[in-house]
């Protein structure tokens, strides 16, 4: 039997270099064959660090296999700004080694550092990562007094996330970016995003942001139901009211993933994903303009990540991951549809059907009779003037059915009555014709 391979150290780096490391980093640092890290973090080793030292590539994950099976069997040490499992290159080597091939010396993170010098308490500030990901990701955080780290992709960060903050309603927000924390040459600029005044400076800065809106800007909950003004849209979207009950319906949870099906404006998908930084989404939409503007409106509040799908399902659907929880919102009677759909969720996972047309209500009142699950209308009325007076204008109703499919699915029961004439697939959710009647 081959002896154990040695543990991969992985060694948290702070901007005060060496002088800052704890007796077990520099002792793993002396000992280590090979040292790999980052160009700015192998800098800061001093010459008694006699290792080989191999700098990250670029792009970094997908070269981590290769890297550490050519040096496989060698003492390895790796550079880490801050706390490695914080936002860094831990988190990657834990996946790909193992929690136990792992030996982990922590630095004080950049954040523990910041909110040392803001006077913030660490468990009441929203941390955001913009290495490696798109700026949009920030506007789902921006509510009014909310205190925001955000750590930093380079010296241009703090002027984009100005811009952002201007075109998102929050340019009275009150910024600061501290550079090199803990080190020798840390710096603190201030300003607001309205009017940043700064050059891009060092590379290596955190942005502090006290969040203030501007008068008029548009409020958005965190909870689901923002307002319909907050979606760019050609009239088809799910109204406030009935996409509230619908997210209801639908359940998120952190970590889960939805088929919006029949995207439209998005609308569902984008609030499903707001509501916790590991939701997930793919949204299918068949007509190719609908299918950008979702993207649009993914960016605009938050969450750049939606997958969008252009096609028409069932067909687009084939190859997606498996999702948690399904939408669908147009197009109910394509052939083939709420069947691809229940087959493709597994145990435990949830389907909500959305329509305002009697042939669709009959097909999921069959589906009601074989599943079970739950069968409601929704009905919203606005208030609209009256001649000189004020009366109720009603929406067309909404019938929706939801449903949990169990952990063991018995063969499907084949309808006994034919299907009704397939209605125009994916037209948007099939209650934004509340948009025709409500207006």
């Amino acid at each position: 039997m081959s002896p154990p391979l040695p543990p991969v150290t992985v060694i948290g780096i702070g901007a005060d270099g060496w002088n800052g490391l704890g007796p077990a980093g520099r002792e793993a640092s002396r000992t280590a064959e090979v040292i790999i890290g980052g160009h700015r973090q192998l800098a800061l080793l001093p010459p008694e660090c006699p290792a080989a030292r191999v700098p990250w590539p670029s792009p970094l994950r997908p070269a981590v296999p290769g890297l550490l099976a050519a040096h496989a069997g060698r003492r390895v040490a790796v550079l880490a700004s801050g706390d490695p499992m914080f936002f860094g290159i831990g988190r990657t080597l834990a996946e790909e080694l193992g929690a136990d091939r792992l030996r982990v010396l922590p630095h004080p993170s950049s954040v523990s550092h910041a909110c040392a010098r803001l006077g913030w308490p660490v468990e009441d500030t929203e941390v955001i990562s913009l290495v490696g990901r798109p700026i949009a990701a920030l506007a789902r955080c921006l509510h009014a007094r909310r205190r925001l780290l955000v750590l930093s992709a380079g010296a241009a960060t703090p002027a984009e996330v100005a811009a952002l903050l201007r075109d998102r309603g929050f340019g009275p927000s009150r910024m600061r970016v501290l550079e090199q924390l803990g080190g020798e040459r840390e710096r603190h600029l201030e300003g607001t995003a309205d009017h940043w005044p700064h050059a891009p400076g060092d590379a290596l800065n955190v942005i502090a942001v006290d969040c203030a809106p501007a008068a008029g800007t548009l409020r958005l909950s965190a909870v689901p139901g923002l307002p319909d003004q907050a979606y760019e849209h050609d009239g088809q979207l799910t109204k406030r009211h009935v996409r509230a009950a619908t997210l209801a319906a639908l359940a998120p949870a952190p970590g889960e993933l939805l088929w919006d099906v029949g995207g439209g404006s998005g609308s569902i998908a984008v609030e499903w994903m707001r509501t916790h930084p590991a939701c997930a989404a793919v949204s299918v939409e068949r007509d190719p303009a609908r299918a950008e503007r979702i993207g649009r409106n993914a960016a605009a509040l938050g969450v750049p990540g939606l997958r969008v799908v252009t096609g028409a399902a069932p067909g687009a659907l084939d190859g997606l991951p498996t999702p948690d929880a399904v939408f669908i919102g147009g197009g109910l009677t394509a052939p083939g549809l709420l069947e691809a759909c229940w087959a493709a969720l597994p145990g435990g996972g949830r389907l909500v059907a959305n329509t305002v047309t009697l042939e669709s209500e009959a097909l999921l009142a069959d589906w009601y009779r074989r599943h079970g699950g739950e069968l409601v209308r929704l009905a919203v009325a606005h208030a609209a003037p009256v001649g000189g007076f004020t009366g109720w204008r009603q929406a067309m109703p909404v019938t929706q059915w939801s449903a949990t499919k169990p952990a063991e699915q018995p063969q499907a029961e084949q309808p006994q009555a034919e299907q009704p004439q397939a209605e125009q697939p994916q037209a948007e959710h099939a209650e934004s014709a509340e948009g025709a009647t409500s207006s």
